[in-house]
């Protein structure tokens, strides 16, 4: 689900995201993703006078979208305005976080171990959930995973009060209220109450970690008892939901997500980021990592998550799928290499570039200016790396006589000052 790389948190490479059609591209949950703390508990303080007349115009919007009046008033007694979420949603990582520490949290032996021990642990209602949408029980066991630790931190802060605070703030006013107004069904419906609607400091709940409108769009009473309940210690309806969120958004059964190749000796750089079949990419010269012909399952793009330096992989449709649950290459790497890992596959064969360091934010954005200066547009000169100012550092890479891998790095910012 498309997590909120572009607004929010989460420093990793292209830096991963959260459930959501509707969702920004960066993760509301960064503090909850692999290898980080417990969040901070959010501290509230007395209702500002503006927070209180903005409630009160907020009431009447939500009542024109068919809030009623008793579930509103019902949500909203005792709302809290809780700073510690807005000091969250300013911040921003000095540093990204680079891929292969990223992977190392996330598919960490701990995190296979405890996989693999869900996996059996809910053998059965895995099997059922997999016959029901298609999506293979270890891809909705990894999303578990990455999402909430399997459960384990899936947030304590108080959903409403965090979006009432965020679309009070205003940097996102349109987002978070239409998140709200999401969350006042979700608690007219019956699913759940204000009590147990908890979730991240931006409104991701449960075990899978959906924002309120995916929430309503995509969650699914997996037993037939009449509630969609994501935030029960019991994982059934979130797994499925998940499982349900993935097909939906065009799962394909028995595709890989993406598998790790070998280059042939003299192959044509310039083919990094293109998408051809695996025809093509056989006559090109490329086998799998571990020796085999590329798998025929359709049309697939090569990726340099480090550069040339690192893995190569040929991902399918799958990615793609994955990345609308956190639209971030690195999350899509992590959940399909966690899923492989689950049904006993080994790491990745070719080494990270670990002596390479990422740019710091302020990097990035003199890495932009550079790019423009130069005839490249990047889209913008905000530090954040998209598809634009990839394309555009391929672009240099290729008139400077550099390998057009697309990776930013030290050494590239060092050579476009030259």
């Amino acid at each position: 689900m498309q997590r909120l790389l572009a607004a929010l948190g989460l420093g990793i490479l292209v830096v991963p995201g959260c459930g959501g059609a509707n969702a920004p591209d960066r993760s509301l949950l960064p503090e909850l993703r692999p290898g980080s703390a417990v969040p901070l508990a959010a501290r509230p303080q007395p209702r500002p006078a503006g927070f209180e007349r903005w409630i009160a115009g907020f009431r009447s919007r939500a009542l024109s979208a068919g809030v009623t009046p008793g579930s509103f008033d019902r949500a909203f007694r005792g709302a809290q305005f809780l700073p510690d979420v807005i000091e969250r949603d300013r911040s921003q990582p000095e540093f990204t976080r680079p891929i292969w520490a990223y992977l190392d949290s996330a598919v960490s032996e701990s995190r296979i171990d405890t996989g693999r021990a869900m996996l059996r642990e809910h053998a059965r209602l895995l099997s059922e959930i997999e016959a029901r949408f298609g999506v293979e029980k270890e891809v909705v066991v990894a999303v578990w995973g990455l999402e909430s630790a399997y459960g384990r931190l899936r947030g304590s802060t108080p959903v409403i009060d965090a979006m009432a605070t965020l679309a009070y703030e205003g940097r996102r006013k349109e987002f978070f209220e239409t998140q709200l107004i999401a969350a006042l069904r979700i608690l007219q419906a019956g699913d759940t109450t204000p009590e147990r609607m908890q979730g991240s400091w931006a409104g991701a709940m449960g075990h899978t970690q959906f924002i309120p409108t995916s929430y309503l769009a995509y969650a699914v009473d997996f037993r037939g008892d009449g509630r969609r309940d994501i935030w029960s210690d019991d994982p059934t309806d979130a797994l499925a939901s998940a499982a349900n969120y993935l097909a939906r958004h065009g799962w394909t059964r028995g595709q890989p997500w993406g598998v790790e190749v070998r280059l042939p000796q003299g192959f044509d750089m310039r083919l990094a980021g293109s998408r051809r079949t695996a025809g093509e990419w056989r006559a090109a010269g490329l086998r799998t990592a571990a020796g085999g012909a590329v798998p025929d399952q359709g049309a697939a793009a090569l990726l340099f998550p480090a550069g040339a330096r690192g893995p190569a992989l040929l991902v399918f449709d799958n990615f793609r799928v994955i990345k609308r649950y956190n639209n971030a290459d690195s999350y899509a790497i992590a959940v399909g290499h966690l899923a492989d890992r689950l049904r006993g596959a080994g790491p990745f064969r070719a080494d990270w570039p670990r002596d390479d360091r990422p740019l710091t934010a302020g990097e990035r954005r003199e890495m932009q200016r550079l790019l423009n200066a130069r005839g490249l547009d990047t889209g913008g000169v905000d530090g954040r790396i998209g598809p634009m100012t990839l394309a555009a550092v391929r672009s240099w890479q290729a008139q400077a006589g550099l390998v057009p891998d697309g990776y930013v790095s030290l050494d590239l910012l060092n050579r476009l000052r030259r």
